[in-house]
């Protein structure tokens, strides 16, 4: 009898150690296979987008050709628009209305090649979504425009989210304290970090808070707020931020004090303590 119960056991301990071999070795091939499925996916969906904008680049130049031929004129512009907006929507649907292809037109001006033999496939970044680039010709300065471009690639922004940075003046922001150097260093690298103060921007835009403005307004309710969208806040902050804590106690000279929010900066290799304040400052409050 006891040995029987040997050999269960023994049969049971390899039938489970067999167990836990089969189950690694398909989790294993779970994820080879689940990666070529995503990875085929991103590719679909990078040829999709690429082709989608050498399209449109196509209609704009074909639109801008034939508009020249015209001699540019108005009334000619707007009828040409109507007409073939009208023929598109009745092949291809809603898509191409007459906004689609003033978008397309605007999208060639902006991004004529300097050089006819240009290729056409390697004017445009394959990271970039016609979302991007329908925010991107909005913009005519030509330096701010190659500033934008280069912010959205370093820091892998989709197109919402550089809308949103154009729309709270970025540039603007960061060109505040650069001379005229260092302007022009701005729109052909981007926003660089050398000196601590330019890690953050001035002023931040936090409108993403959705908080009315009031005098009631306390500091536990604004820090409320950045930890409940300490996505956004990041993103606005700029690269390199990660967070910390909320309300870390420093001790200076045996007292404790308590920082509302503290954060570590991968590129300066340095912390950042922010202090919020909904009232005027006071020295008290820089001591």
């Amino acid at each position: 009898m006891k040995q029987k119960k040997k050999m269960i056991k023994k049969s049971l301990k390899i039938f489970c150690d067999q167990n836990r071999v089969s189950k690694k070795r398909i989790d294993t091939l779970y994820r080879n296979i689940s990666g070529y499925i995503n990875a085929a996916r991103a590719r679909v969906l990078q040829s999709v987008n690429t082709e989608q904008v050498k399209t449109y680049w196509l209609i704009g130049r074909d639109i801008v050709e034939e508009e020249q031929r015209g001699k540019i004129r108005a009334e000619y512009g707007a009828f040409l628009l109507q007409e073939i907006s009208a023929r598109l929507i009745k092949e291809f649907g809603e898509g191409f209305g007459i906004a689609t292809l003033k978008n397309a037109r605007q999208f060639y001006l902006t991004y004529i090649p300097k050089q006819k033999s240009y290729a056409l496939r390697s004017q445009f970044n394959p990271n970039f979504f016609w979302s991007h680039y329908r925010a991107l010709m909005r913009e005519h300065r030509r330096e701010v425009r190659a500033f934008y471009e280069c912010e959205a690639e370093k820091n892998c922004w989709s197109g919402r989210e550089l809308e949103r940075q154009m729309a709270s003046l970025l540039f603007e922001r960061l060109a505040k304290s650069k001379d005229k150097k260092g302007l022009m260093k701005l729109a052909r690298k981007g926003q660089e970090m050398i000196k601590p103060e330019d890690a953050i921007k001035e002023p931040l835009v936090l409108e993403f808070l959705a908080i009315p403005e009031s005098h009631k307004l306390v500091e536990t309710k604004l820090e409320d707020a950045l930890i409940s969208n300490m996505q956004q806040f990041l993103l606005e902050l700029g690269r390199g931020f990660a967070f910390v804590a909320r309300q870390k106690r420093l001790t200076l000279d045996g007292k404790h004090y308590y920082a509302d929010l503290v954060f570590y900066h991968a590129i300066l290799k340095c912390y950042i303590i922010l202090d919020l304040k909904t009232k005027e400052l006071s020295h008290a409050d820089l001591g």
